[in-house]
């Protein structure tokens, strides 16, 4: 069940440096929303917080709410494992496992969670979602090989058969495309569309057309000053962003004139 995400008075921090200020925003489910802004702006901090990746790193925590279907990710009862379970997530290079097969890439995730599966359910997991991936009729008949025999294109659409394989209620991407050829785009694009009637998906991207292909509603961070922290400077549609933007900054950095 795809799930919204409400996020208030977030301040993100690495040790004492405070990255990201006061961050309030509401991300609907099934649908697709795009983090923009120019680099060091805290897009994929943020982007991080939403499933406690961010707190892997040594000194980081986060101050606020970050709730999914209403339960706060960060209340002390909730086990940071199955938040990112649940909140899966596809980072910008193909990272596909390089000693596994294609059939136990897209498994990883399912052994961790159970240890004796069996072989019928395993094929059925995989087909679901390497076809869930648009990727089965590429590599249907060759399950057994490595997953870093694929192309980069393919390795993406892998690791994100591999993230929707434990049925996870959103999908985190963070620049997914950025290594990638305009075709593999155009393909992982195609991807996140049929995704979305699914899934609840949060894309960071630098590239401002993908944004506006991709996405229904559009965050837009910046910072005042080199030093200063990230801020949310504007959530709207996708649609008014790209046209008839409510801030100035958000104008300027659409159209090219800083970023």
């Amino acid at each position: 069940m795809a799930k919204s995400i409400d996020v208030s008075d977030l301040d993100i921090y690495y040790g004492d440096f405070l990255a990201v200020q006061g961050v309030n925003m509401t991300v609907k489910a099934r649908s697709v929303t795009a983090f923009i802004g120019p680099s060091g702006c805290g897009k994929s901090t943020v982007l991080r917080s939403l499933n406690r990746m961010h707190e892997v790193i040594p000194g980081a925590r986060v101050d606020g709410k970050v709730a999914v279907g209403g339960q706060d990710l960060y209340d002390h009862s909730v086990d940071p494992v199955a938040v990112r379970r649940q909140i899966g997530m596809v980072f910008q290079r193909p990272n596909p496992f390089p000693t596994m097969s294609i059939y136990d890439n897209v498994l990883a995730g399912n052994k961790l969670n159970s240890k004796n599966m069996k072989k019928g359910e395993a094929d059925e997991i995989v087909e679901r979602s390497l076809k869930g991936a648009n990727l089965w009729n590429e590599v249907k008949d060759r399950l057994g090989k490595p997953g870093m025999g694929l192309s980069g294109g393919q390795q993406q659409r892998l690791c994100i058969a591999r993230a929707i394989a434990v049925q996870p209620q959103v999908l985190l991407m963070d620049e997914p495309c950025s290594a990638l050829d305009p075709i593999s785009t155009s393909a992982i694009e195609d991807l996140i569309h049929e995704l979305k009637s699914d899934y609840t998906i949060v894309i960071v991207t630098h590239n401002m057309q993908q944004a506006a292909r991709v996405s229904e509603d559009t965050a837009f961070f910046n910072l005042k000053a080199a030093g200063e922290p990230g801020q949310l400077v504007e959530f709207n549609s996708t649609k008014q962003m790209f046209t008839n933007p409510e801030k100035d900054a958000t104008e300027a950095y659409i159209s090219g004139r800083f970023g």
